[in-house]
């Protein structure tokens, strides 16, 4: 069976984000279908986000690359910070704050 890859999430500030979490994502666990994810691999943001940074694959091009294994928890952080959810989809096991 396949991943199912989540619609991008839209904060209420207009920041959006990718954020997956499957068998070929650098997630935690690194599986399809998990009930639950403590790390989740976001991507290509909007706009360079500070809390992120620790976990970018290409330092050059924030906003063009991959963060890997990013804990859940700080995943809802960032989305808070920016006024919370208004769309999208998230890995269960990341906290939905919803504007």
């Amino acid at each position: 069976m396949s991943f199912k890859r989540n619609k991008i999430v839209v904060c209420a500030d207009g920041f959006n984000m990718s954020v997956q979490a499957h068998d070929g994502a650098y997630c935690s666990p690194r599986m399809d279908h998990a009930t639950r994810y403590t790390e989740v691999e976001v991507g290509f943001p909007s706009e360079k986000e500070e809390m992120l940074m620790e976990y970018v694959e290409d330092h050059s091009r924030p906003t063009e690359t991959v963060y890997a294994y990013v804990p859940a928890f700080l995943v809802a952080t960032v989305i808070a910070k920016h006024g919370g959810m208004v769309d999208g989809e998230l890995p269960p096991g990341v906290i939905k704050f919803e504007s």
